[in-house]
């Protein structure tokens, strides 16, 4: 947001911020998040180079929505499901410690409020 807009929201009344800020998020609620949004990046980008949505959610004995759901970071997907989902794409720990370590190093991934 430009320093303009933000001057006359602010200058109405309005508060002006980041997600971060308007839910109080803690610093490890955001690093949390963080991690499960690269997991869930991870998992997209290697799914989709070796196979499809259903075909990943028959060997997790899930379904299709819920992969959908794990692939956007949804936040009623559990890390351990990304986790067994990224394995499930042939994925090693490595890989695994490497997404996760892209966390926190792109600055806030929330869009401001």
């Amino acid at each position: 947001m430009d320093s303009a807009k933000r001057e006359r929201l602010e200058s109405k009344g309005w508060k002006v911020g980041n997600a971060v800020d308007f839910l109080n998020l803690s610093p490890e609620e955001v690093l949390l998040i963080e991690i499960k949004l690269a997991l869930a990046d991870s998992l997209r980008k290697r799914r989709q180079k070796r196979m499809t949505q259903a075909q990943l959610a028959e060997k997790l004995k899930s379904s299709q929505p819920r992969v959908a759901r794990a692939e956007c970071g949804d936040a009623s997907v559990s890390i351990e499901l990304l986790v067994r989902a990224m394995l499930a794409t042939g994925a090693t720990p490595k890989d695994i410690g490497k997404a996760i370590a892209v966390a926190g190093k792109g600055g806030n991934p929330l869009p401001e409020a």
